[in-house]
């Protein structure tokens, strides 16, 4: 399993919307390496849900439900999506502030490329977040 983190502006879809919805196409990535990213993700594989913009935090864990297929809201035909569904909430929502504050997270793609909408996240990075999560490592 690989681990992944996705970002959201909560005006445009909020964990709550991704939580009522049920399941998700993740579209709208038109940025080639966040949609390499996309293209890697596998069914089953998780990633944290992240606000951007508002909040900036990790606020939940979805599931790749579907993997990489063409977007058709890109008339260009280059970017795809996948489909995501709800896991779990967090506990305790994890800042951008926190995640930049801890040495072990400090090369987190998060804050490397902080204007990458998807990007990868380490087994290690992954465990620490949950950790500060209050979440553990969810199977």
């Amino acid at each position: 399993m690989a681990y992944w983190l996705v970002k959201s502006e909560p005006f445009k879809y909020s964990w709550d919307r991704m939580v009522a919805d049920g399941r998700t196409h993740w579209d709208g990535v038109r940025n080639y390496q966040a949609s390499n990213n996309l293209k890697a993700m596998e069914v089953g594989d998780r990633a944290f849900f992240y606000h951007s913009n508002e909040g900036l935090e990790i606020v939940g864990i979805v599931e790749i439900v579907r993997t990489y297929y063409p977007d058709p809201s890109d008339e260009s035909g280059r970017f795809g999506m996948v489909d995501v569904a709800p896991v779990m909430p967090v506990k305790t929502p994890v800042t951008l502030k926190q995640i930049k504050a801890d040495p072990l997270l400090q090369s987190m793609a998060l804050v490397r490329q902080s204007r990458l909408s998807v990007c990868p996240v380490s087994d290690e990075e992954w465990a620490r977040v949950c950790d500060l999560a209050g979440v553990g490592v969810p199977a």
